[in-house]
């Protein structure tokens, strides 16, 4: 099998789809997924239609290969800030937070293809799921350690009967903090991330859209308050 994958052919396919992919991203960056047109991306790449078919069999097909990327790239983006987090959770939530920011701002066009406004007609590929609690996971590790105040405990208690009931939570719950349903932290592990990605979601999509220009201050700024504001209800410290 590796020296199939290896092969000149394979080199040669592999090299081909990654200069469409390149295509569709500039066309995703001048016009949003919309501007995503196949015809144009086999002109560009000296392939005829039916060629380019033989490297991805529709639009929809190209867009969940793009979409993967990013959902791929944001949580390699999170991943490394996690690697070398400050001994503080709350200092490792604002250092995760800012990861998220920065990607997101880097790659506005790419941000905006998963986070956005939906496509008239796609439906991302169902592995998105399974990407994007790997962007969140490294926020279960630090909300773990959490103790959640009376505002945030209804979410902490909406989490704690979800994992219990959820597999694929649990096992995210396992993956990242080495909890179990039954932990006593399990449903502060899960309720932080699903409020912070709230707030990332939030304060980031409006600072890329441009919602925010004019208003007078920083999306950085706001997202740090938020962060803050988050650690204190769930007493990270």
């Amino acid at each position: 099998m590796a020296a199939a994958a290896s092969s000149p052919r394979a080199r040669y396919r592999e090299q081909t789809r990654a200069e469409i992919k390149k295509i569709a991203l500039a066309q995703l960056a001048e016009g949003g997924a919309s501007a995503v047109a196949l015809t144009r991306i086999a002109k560009e790449a000296g392939l005829t239609g039916p060629a380019l078919y033989r490297y991805f069999a529709s639009r929809d097909d190209l867009l969940h290969s793009l979409v993967r990327d990013a959902y791929d790239d944001v949580a390699a983006a999170i991943g490394r800030a996690a690697a070398d987090l400050p001994d503080s959770p709350a200092a490792g939530l604002h250092r995760l937070a800012g990861a998220y920011l920065d990607w997101a701002t880097a790659e506005p066009h790419r941000y905006l293809l998963i986070q956005g406004n939906p496509i008239p007609g796609y439906a991302a590929p169902s592995d998105t799921v399974r990407r994007a609690r790997a962007c969140m996971g490294p926020f279960v590790k630090i909300f773990a350690a959490g103790r959640p105040t009376d505002a945030v405990q209804p979410v902490v208690d909406e989490m704690t009967a979800w994992v219990r009931q959820d597999e694929t939570a649990a096992e995210w719950l396992h993956e990242y903090a080495g909890l179990t349903p039954d932990d006593p932290n399990a449903g502060c592990a899960l309720a932080g991330p699903i409020l912070a990605w709230s707030h990332l979601h939030g304060t980031v999509s409006l600072e890329v859209s441009g919602q925010y220009t004019g208003m007078g201050h920083h999306a950085r700024t706001l997202l740090t308050a938020q962060m803050t504001t988050l650690a204190t209800a769930f007493g990270l410290t």
